[in-house]
Parts: C-alpha cells; structure tokens; sequence
C-alpha cells in the first residue's frame, strides 16, 4: 500500500487535505469552550489596546486604548473564576452558574416578545416623527427593559409630566416630548398608557421574572443532587487539560510554541525522502488497539479521580 502511495500524487493532496481538516475540528472543538472563548477575546483587547495605545496621535486613541484596556480587565478576571473548579464546594456552583447563563439565554427570547410588544406601542402613543435612532432605541428597548426591575416610565402620566426634560424640534441631546393636543396638553388617553403600564410590569416582574427564578431552582437542584460526581468530572477534565500544557509560565511559553512550530516544519521539509516509517507508526492513531488503550487510560484516571 506504502508503494501503491508513490505512484499517485493525489495521496498526497489526500494527507494535506486530512490534516487541514483535522485542524479545522480541532479549532472547532477549541472553542466550544467558554473558557477558550474567553481567552481568545481577552488576547484579542489586549493586543487592539496596545496598537491604540503605541499610535497616541490624538487622545481619541489613548481613550480608546483605556476603554478597551478595562473590557479586556473584565475578562481575565471572569477568567480567575475558572481556578475555583479545584474546590469540592466551588466547582458545582461554577457549573449551576454555567447551566443558568443557558436559561437566561433561552429566557430572553421569551421576555424580548413582551419588551418588544410594549415598546413599539409605548413609542407610537406618546411620540410621532421620531427620526433619532438611538432615542427610538432608548424608548423601545432601554426603558421597557429597566421596566422589568421596577423603574416606571415617567412619561405615561400627563399630570406629571415635565416638558423642561424633553424637546421639540430634536436637535437637543434629550428625548422627543409627547405630542400635544389644541390646548398643549398631552395628547395620549391616560386610560390607556397607565393601565399598559401595569399589564406590562405585571407580567415581566411577577410573572417572566418568577419563571426564571423557578427554573433557577430546577437548575440548581438538577446539578446539586450530583454534586459530588460533577465535581469529580470538573477535576478530571481540569487535570486533563494542564496535563497537555507547558511548564514554561507566560510569556515565556511563546518562545516554546515558536520553537515547537519551527522544529516540526524543519522535520516536515527536510526528513529524508528514501527513511519510510513504518505501517504502524502512520496507523498508530487509527489503530483500534491504540484507540482502545488511549481510551482505557482516561477510564482509569476518571476511576482513580473518582475514588479519591
């Protein structure tokens, strides 16, 4: 077979093609990680703010540079929180947090309906010939959503209603005052925007915010009967993953990578073209036994983890 290879280029168009794959998968499965994620953003800001910071040619860029900095901050500091998986009593909660991102992801597609729904009506009521996008924003979006805590809108009231905090034409930097009536007055029916007002607040604080709380408890119930074999399953996967990294601490470990890519392009270029190793080194990975073995060695590490 190793001599049928030499008579086709194609196999070797067939290896490049392999390999080319078999780094895409494992860029894909690198970053099905929250962990990873993470570490390629803040990489990412923190070189974005060096390049803003080395090119002061005006104070926007150092600006820029301080802002992007702090986001950058954030990150590697969620990022410490990956150290308290070592504990028996931190590393579940890591995962009941991990769990709860997921149903406040799923939950936001629930509450954006009714946030949506309020906000447009909201906003066609009260204002017309709104032309500013991030004030139309600000109305439909912002204010529905600090709604959902308890912060009433202030304009859904015509007794209260205060035209010094809002403008006419637009060019301020305030929001656009209801439309008025003949006797400029208020033009919306209050006995519609104040009873919209409590259908919505009633069921985004009570209702959606209670549902989300309820399935917080499922969550954390779900993840707390098995607390101590989630735990153990944390470790194991933690052991493996700094069993695979260098000692060398960082930035040191870039020279290494630098190193480790160049020796193995130089033993890719310049390896002997007559030395061809053996059926079983090229198989190694793909043999069944050599699969079976690999994989009995992580069933024994989980089983010794999980007896400790």
């Amino acid at each position: 077979l190793v001599d049928v290879s030499r008579c086709f280029p194609a196999a070797d168009v067939l290896s490049l093609s392999l390999s080319v794959l078999q780094w895409y998968m494992n860029g894909v499965n690198y970053f099905t990680d929250l962990w990873n994620v993470m570490d390629t953003l803040g990489l990412f800001y923190f070189i974005a703010g060096i390049v803003f910071r080395l090119h002061p040619s005006n104070k926007t860029s150092l600006y820029s540079g301080r802002v992007i900095f702090c986001l950058d901050y954030i990150i590697f500091t969620l990022r410490l929180i990956h150290i308290f998986t070592v504990s028996r009593n931190l590393g579940p909660k890591i995962i009941m947090l991990q769990r709860m991102l997921i149903d406040v992801f799923f939950f936001l597609f629930l509450f954006a309906v009714w946030m949506v729904a309020f906000g447009v009506a909201r906003q066609g009521i009260l204002r017309q010939n709104e032309h500013r996008w991030r004030w139309i924003f600000r109305s439909v979006i912002y204010e529905p959503y600090l709604a959902m805590f308890g912060q009433v809108p202030s304009d859904v009231d015509g007794t209260t209603y205060d035209f010094a905090h809002c403008t006419f034409t637009g060019n301020e930097s305030k929001p656009l005052c209801v439309e008025l009536d003949e006797h400029n007055l208020p033009r919306f029916p209050e006995w519609i925007t104040i009873p919209l007002v409590c259908i919505y607040m009633l069921s985004t604080n009570i209702l959606l915010v209670n549902l989300l709380v309820a399935m917080f408890g499922y969550t954390v119930g779900t993840v707390q009967e098995n607390n101590d074999q989630v735990w153990k399953f944390q470790r194991y996967f933690l052991v493996q993953e700094y069993c695979n990294r260098l000692n060398i601490p960082f930035p040191f470990v870039v020279f290494a990578y630098f190193y480790m890519v160049v020796k193995k392009c130089f033993r890719c270029c310049c390896r002997e073209k007559n030395a061809e190793p053996s059926a079983c080194f090229h198989m190694a990975d793909c043999c069944p036994l050599h699969q079976h073995l690999k994989h009995t060695c992580h069933v024994e590490l989980l089983l010794c983890l999980l007896a400790f």
